[in-house]
């Protein structure tokens, strides 16, 4: 849904269609952003336009700098989303994980509470608030108000509602990012979360726990976090810094930027990108410009070369086992994920595969599980005897066993033999795709097979009764006499029409 920032090298035909696209589709999202309210009140409805190829503002900020609307997704899906205009990249998106279609019949209002429903999809979100108004403020935070707060003496409306409080996988400037929150990158693959005194990058291996894979920790080197006073929550700073707060305006860390300190004029954001990594980015009023990038090296991300891959700094991507190549960023002989990796009871068939490789490290090991064992060989049983085990990877040198619980990702590829890694792999479904896939071929040629018997029978039956019909007439024409050049005139009519036949089949 959402484009990454890394840069890419395209063919030079795709750049002149962006380029073409870019000049089309943007005049026409600026101008229409332009004509969208600043608020929205009770009574509020809107469909999508079929004609609109892009975005369809509905609310503005007083800057025009920001846009919420309807965002086309793959072309026939819909998002509510808060846009950047000037790049027309998203912010925010209202219930990212279910879309609704992009239909007339699919229809968002505002009567105290902002809902979108598609009652073709049962698909129905809503902010469940009894508010006046929607806003849409000059930092692109989405609000619900309601009347005026004269507490203290001061006239401001009452916030029922704000996006800022429930981020997709973006954030932006003097938006505080809370412990009770989660960043979550487009893909559902990773997300980022807040500890009692650190921030943790964590990946989803389809094994119903999370592993972190990064951590940065609080220097606390102007301010303490003292226990008790309330947990921390983060904040990207305008001066280029991500900033980490117990309480008060003191830091109690500060990530910077390679903008740190420096004036910008252009929105600073933060996003968790798909393949997990943490980035921000500073708008320089064309582009978007990489501005911080928390892991720096390829084969330090969480699967960079994805299921049973290998990484090698220096070397790219491999695959674990040697047999096997890298294609389409999965290595083949990785198996179906599975909550039982251990021999069916049952049947006493053995569907595991053990893959052993040497020269393997296991990546973030920092913040791995692991047990101290003698050997290689009680490092693999404890794996072996564990059905929730996927593989282990052993440290002759110091003894230690790293147990992995989750479906098998990319290891880190090292000269170091005395690192032995233990793999398991379940043979079952891999066995079943390859049969039906086989299946599927012998059916296709069997069925090519029979058309082509038919085809040629058709065929053949048609020459015949062609040639049957030549007869019968040279036949009646000479009486039923049969003698030379009308001979040779039925064999010639014959061969024509097998000719014909044979080049049209």
């Amino acid at each position: 849904m959402e484009r990454s920032f890394n840069s890419v090298t395209r063919p030079i035909y795709q750049l002149l269609f962006l380029l073409i696209t870019s000049f089309l589709i943007w005049p026409c999202t600026k101008a229409a952003a332009a004509a969208a309210a600043e608020e929205l009140l009770k009574g509020f409805e809107a469909t999508p336009n079929p004609s609109i190829p892009f975005f369809q503002p509905l609310l503005n900020d007083s800057s025009s700098k920001f846009s919420f609307g309807f965002l086309r997704v793959n072309s026939t899906q819909l998002a509510l989303a808060v846009l950047h205009v000037p790049s027309s990249e998203p912010l925010w998106l209202a219930n990212p994980t279910t879309l609704s279609r992009w239909s007339d019949r699919t229809k968002v209002f505002f009567n105290g509470s902002l809902v979108i429903s598609d009652p073709r999809t049962r698909m129905f979100w809503s902010t469940e608030t009894q508010g006046d108004k929607l806003v849409l403020l000059n930092n692109s935070n989405l609000q619900i108000q309601k009347g005026l707060d004269n507490s203290n003496n001061v006239n401001v409306p009452t916030v029922l509602w704000q996006s800022f409080d429930f981020p997709t996988n973006t954030l932006v400037e003097t938006q505080n990012f809370t412990s009770t929150m989660t960043l979550l990158s487009s893909n559902g693959l990773y997300s980022m979360r807040l500890g009692n005194d650190f921030i943790g990058l964590y990946a989803k291996f389809d094994s119903g726990s999370d592993q972190i894979y990064w951590k940065h920790k609080a220097l606390q080197a102007k301010a303490q976090i003292i226990e008790g006073n309330g947990p921390i929550h983060v904040q990207v700073d305008p001066d280029g810094w991500l900033g980490m707060y117990q309480n008060g305006t003191t830091p109690v860390d500060i990530e910077s930027f390679n903008s740190f300190q420096r004036s910008l004029d252009g929105l600073l954001m933060v996003r968790l990108e798909p393949d997990g990594n943490l980035k921000a980015y500073y708008w320089s009023g064309s582009s978007w410009v990489l501005d911080y990038v928390a892991i720096r090296e390829t084969c330090d991300l969480p699967s960079p070369c994805g299921s049973y891959g290998l990484c090698t700094p220096g070397s790219g991507c491999s695959c674990l086992d040697n047999s096997t190549e890298l294609s389409s960023g999965e290595c083949s002989s990785s198996g179906p994920y599975s909550n039982d990796m251990c021999s069916d009871p049952k049947t006493q068939k053995n569907d595991i595969k053990v893959l052993r490789r040497g020269g393997v490290e296991v990546p973030f090991k920092e913040w791995m599980r692991y047990e101290t064992t003698p050997s290689l060989e009680e490092c693999e049983n404890a794996c072996g005897n564990n059905c929730s085990c996927y593989g282990a990877v052993y440290n002759n040198a110091s003894g230690f066993c790293y147990i992995l619980d989750y479906p098998i990702q990319t290891l880190l590829g090292t000269g170091d033999d005395s690192k032995v890694g233990y793999f398991k792999i379940k043979e079952g479904a891999n066995k079943k795709k390859i049969n039906s896939g086989l299946g599927v071929g012998v059916g296709l040629l069997g069925g090519a097979v029979l058309c082509l018997i038919g085809a040629v029978g058709f065929g053949s039956y048609k020459i015949w009764r062609n040639k049957k019909r030549v007869n019968r007439m040279l036949e009646e024409e000479t009486g039923g006499v049969m003698s030379g050049p009308y001979k040779d005139l039925g064999s010639a009519s014959f061969r024509s029409i097998e000719m014909c036949s044979s080049g049209h089949r």
